[in-house]
């Protein structure tokens, strides 16, 4: 990859000093524009066909007939990756045994593409705009830098192959692993491995943050807050989806599994929930919970972290898309039971959605998802949690690879709730009970690329 990069600087001209309203309307999306042809069983359940008795590592995109949340439930627990959402249907990924365990559940395949023949055929050009995991280390240590006394370099802990877990702490009074008192938020990217916008989101926010911080509304905040940034959560997956120079579609970390596949969910592998609904027992399942809850070093890295941490308030893990705001829970069906709680979560969500156009909601609502990090966070910390789902809208219109284009809109959106919550995190329960002082937001950040 390219390590210069003018395309965020030139594409942030400005960003809103105030909120666009959100209507919370349905909002369609297409599944037109595939190279899969259509797949119509003629009975509920059956006998699969010869094409589709592939091997035990074939993947594909499929789209399903669904009409509501127990059709999804179906397809979930059938080991479907749900991604893309729309009125009557949703898409995923999904391996091939779990197309038969589709099938045999009688749910309607509409359309089913093998993963192969997805998405660009190499990592092209316009896209070294992301950063691979060194280059990620890279700016890190040029954002620690840029501002000294301020930002430091810190170790979440390491991947399955050694990788460093890194990250950045702001931080006035404390730097590296040194205690605070102050109330602490920590922002995650890229526990899927090939949702590479989830790494730009959070990195590109961190160095926003260093180059607006003598600016007197950020300058308050990291006066006054522990905040955490850690990119690339899943670094082996990350860098395996890239690193041939053609797109894997790769979600899984690197475990290799007694049954010949590859890889955990690390977003199915934390122990709040752990082995409910929504999480596959099938190694080559792209949900993959793993053997027991936090058998991977990723999500004990999390674990261990947010444990050593209690003075954290907030958590936000980036994936990519479907364009969502989400929070618990996501393993049950019902409303987490602090009604105070609650109302605080709807009315960060919907304060949230409104800059940046994003729906927000519970999570389960869209289906069950056992062993998720923000379940986790909130059920066993209280720690307040959300899960955004970044651009695009669908998988037609990038899906997870959306190109460079997206970046500095995507980062520029999300630079009011991140500021937000920020400022949230000595006491998010009084986001429904007052209001919250908005930050003023510079009128030409920077953002560019560390050289």
């Amino acid at each position: 990859m390219a390590r210069t990069n003018a395309l965020l600087a030139a594409a942030f001209s400005s960003i809103l000093l105030a909120g666009s309203s959100w209507a919370g309307e349905d909002r369609p999306i297409s599944f037109d524009g595939s190279k899969g042809s259509v797949i119509e069983p003629a009975a509920p359940a059956p006998a699969p066909s010869p094409g589709e008795l592939e091997s035990q590592g074939a993947h594909y995109w499929v789209v399903i007939e669904a009409q509501d949340r127990a059709a999804r439930n179906a397809a979930a627990d059938a080991g479907l990756s749900l991604e893309e959402f729309a009125a009557g249907k949703v898409g995923g990924t999904i391996n091939a045994q779990g197309v038969r365990n589709l099938r045999s559940k009688g749910i309607k395949i509409i359309k089913q593409v093998d993963l192969d023949s997805f998405g660009p055929e190499q990592f092209p050009k316009p896209d070294e705009a992301y950063h691979d995991y060194k280059e990620v280390l890279a700016e890190l240590d040029g954002i620690v830098a840029s501002a000294p006394g301020v930002a430091s370099r810190v170790k979440m802990g390491s991947s399955l192959n050694g990788l460093e877990l890194a990250g950045l702490r702001f931080n006035t009074t404390a730097s590296g692993s040194r205690k605070s008192s102050k109330p602490g938020i920590v922002f995650l990217g890229t526990h899927h491995a090939r949702e590479h916008l989830s790494t730009e989101t959070p990195l590109l926010l961190a160095k926003w943050i260093a180059d607006n911080r003598a600016k007197p509304e950020v300058a308050s905040l990291l006066a006054t807050r522990d905040i955490w940034f850690f990119p690339l959560v899943n670094p082996d997956g990350a860098e395996f989806d890239h690193a041939s120079g053609k797109y894997k579609m790769h979600r899984k970390n690197m475990r290799k599994n007694d049954n010949g596949t590859t890889g955990v969910d690390l977003n199915r592998n934390y122990g709040f929930g752990w082995g409910g609904g929504g999480a596959s027992t099938d190694p080559g399942s792209d949900t993959y919970r793993g053997p027991s809850a936090f058998s991977e070093p990723e999500s004990q890295a999390v674990k261990r972290f947010a444990e050593a941490h209690p003075n954290l308030k907030i958590l936000l893990s980036y994936h990519t898309f479907s364009e969502l705001i989400l929070y618990p829970w996501g393993h049950l069906d019902e409303d987490i039971s602090d009604a105070r709680a609650l109302a605080a979560y709807k009315a960060m969500a919907a304060k949230m959605a409104g800059w940046t156009g994003y729906t927000p909601q519970k999570s389960s609502d869209l289906y069950i998802a056992s062993g998720d990090t923000c379940d986790w966070a909130w059920g066993e910390r209280g720690i307040f949690a959300f899960t955004f789902e970044l651009t695009p809208s669908s998988m037609w219109g990038g899906g997870f690879y959306p190109g460079a284009g997206v970046i500095a809109s995507t980062v520029e959106k999300n630079i009011r709730p991140a500021l937000y919550l920020i400022d949230l995190a000595d006491d998010p329960y009084r986001a429904a009970t007052q209001s919250v002082a908005a930050q003023a937001v510079p009128s030409t950040p920077s953002v560019a690329r560390t050289q």
